[in-house]
């Protein structure tokens, strides 16, 4: 009696898209999805790549490509008579129910892990402002390097230092870091060699670096009360509950002595001493010292994030405390403010002990920094262009202050908002009268296309004040009026019914 031949159904995969292209990747596709829903089942025969080619209309070649991708994906195995049959080691295979098939979600979702919803809010608070009055740092016209950037990139890649190369030095390149000792031992007093400069992506990462250093699980870090929340963002993220002590600022900077009141035994305190971030006064030197001479007694660290120091407006920028003890401070900068955000390029000045660790642990993070334009920012610096810079800028920043100044004396009454005194940075803070919520404000602010950040989220919980931080963006005068008024149109409307009354009368 005659053999009959079994020949294999062409499974029911629908039509291929050849407008798109990758047929190969599209056969493979349908047919994973098909083994996932059970229409092919485990140890079934599938056509031979003849049959299917022919039933679908495709070259033999494309089905030979899509079979091999999926017999190394495990789908799908090959037998020595030369048919191939979904794998029989997918047997036990959850199958996907109809609710997926139709796009519906079934069953509960998967819990999150717990550090996931303090990820989530974090990335929520950092999301960059729209480049509007008042975002801060925006690099636009005067303010922007300009030509002089493009110029050295294009002639630094020219003769190749900036090439594609293999893995970098995790401190960053020499001429860099030769360039940051010079420019901060002549512009800040910092006490350094090249060798104990490491080049970051930001001051963030600097931050970052020095709590994996510095702090054991069980140690305590002092912070300033109101902070950069980059840096209370990374204490409240890694190591235990409650290891952040939020020591208050006042006129003077941090209030050593509360620190010491708080946690005596910590063993690092997070300071901005040249521009408090985000009030603006300097740390006093009675302080400086004081902090120092706690930093000594109780072989603790100081971790200086100089910020804003480039740009004061006033008189000469005041000297790094890493000038007074560079065995206990570790000095951050950054060249992201002054330049572009998008540069991405910072410093940290360890003491010479420490630079091994910090670069380890920037090698777990992302090995070093991008090649190219260290070699032309370090290009910038040595041919002076980086102090033209500053210099232009301070006048550019200076005449936005005074403007921003000016405008909200006439839009608004001292007892519904003021400007909080300060004489350098990018940014000024803007105090807001009680009841009115600052969070509230830069939500309909941002509605009317005006870029601020409430001051309450930087402050310890309980101990909150309201207010807004306006960056002194490079925009024309006729941009900041008009954001001026808009904002001031919001904080009216904002404030309770009596304060309105108030403004409406001045006016």
């Amino acid at each position: 009696m005659p053999r009959t031949a079994n020949t294999p159904e062409v499974p029911a995969i629908g039509q291929l898209d050849r407008k798109a292209g990758g047929l190969a990747r599209q056969l493979a596709h349908k047919l994973r999805q098909a083994v996932k829903r059970g229409d092919l089942q485990a140890g079934e025969i599938l056509p031979s790549t003849r049959a299917l080619a022919i039933s679908l209309g495709v070259a033999r070649g494309t089905v030979l490509e899509a079979f091999e991708q999926l017999i190394a994906e495990g789908f799908l195995e090959a037998e020595q008579g030369g048919s191939t049959r979904v794998a029989a080691s997918l047997a036990d295979m959850p199958l996907v129910g109809a609710d997926a098939r139709e796009g519906k979600a079934s069953g509960k979702p998967l819990p999150l892990p717990l550090p996931s919803a303090a990820f989530a809010q974090i990335a929520r608070q950092f999301m960059p402002l729209p480049p509007v009055p008042f975002a801060v740092s925006v690099p636009a016209g005067v303010a922007a390097p300009g030509e002089v950037w493009r110029r050295l990139g294009n002639q630094i890649r020219a003769r190749g230092k900036g090439m594609p190369s293999g893995y970098g030095d995790p401190q960053g390149a020499l001429p860099l870091r030769q360039a940051i000792a010079e420019y901060v031992r002549r512009s800040r007093s910092v006490r350094c060699d090249p060798a104990q400069v490491i080049v970051t992506t930001g001051t963030q990462q600097g931050l970052y670096l020095a709590c994996l250093v510095l702090l054991g699980n069980e140690d305590h870090a002092w912070v300033e009360n109101p902070a950069y929340w980059g840096i209370t963002a990374i204490l409240e993220t890694l190591g235990p509950k409650g290891r952040m002590v939020r020591v208050p600022v006042d006129s003077e900077g941090l209030i050593v002595e509360e620190g010491l009141r708080l946690r005596p035994d910590a063993r690092a305190a997070f300071v901005t001493p040249s521009h408090q971030y985000p009030l603006g006064m300097p740390l006093s030197m009675a302080r400086r010292n004081a902090l120092l001479n706690w930093a000594r007694a109780n072989a603790a660290w100081v971790v200086e994030d100089d910020y804003d120091s480039e740009l004061r407006y006033a008189g000469h920028p005041f000297p790094s405390m890493q000038g007074l003890d560079p065995d206990h401070v570790i000095y951050l900068g950054t060249f992201s403010k002054i330049l572009f955000p998008s540069l991405r390029l910072g410093y940290a000045v360890v003491p010479p002990r420490l630079v091994d660790a910090f670069c380890g642990a920037r090698m777990l993070l992302d090995r070093h920094p991008p090649s190219a334009d260290q070699h032309v920012l370090a290009a910038f610096i040595a041919e002076g262009h980086l102090d033209r810079h500053i210099r232009r800028i301070r006048g550019v920043y200076g005449e936005c202050r005074s403007q921003l100044s000016q405008l909200f004396q006439e839009m608004l009454p001292r007892d519904l908002a003021w400007l909080q005194p300060s004489d350098q940075g990018m940014h000024s803070v803007l105090w807001l009268a009680p009841g009115i919520d600052d969070q509230a404000v830069s939500i309909q602010a941002a509605r009317a296309g005006v870029a601020v950040r409430p001051v309450s989220r930087m402050y310890a919980e309980g101990s909150e004040r309201s207010g807004l931080i306006l960056g002194l963006g490079a925009f024309t005068a006729d941009e900041f009026a008009d954001a001026a008024r808009r904002l001031a149109s919001i904080i009216t409307a904002a404030a309770p019914t009596g304060r309105r009354r108030v403004r409406s009368a001045i006016r």
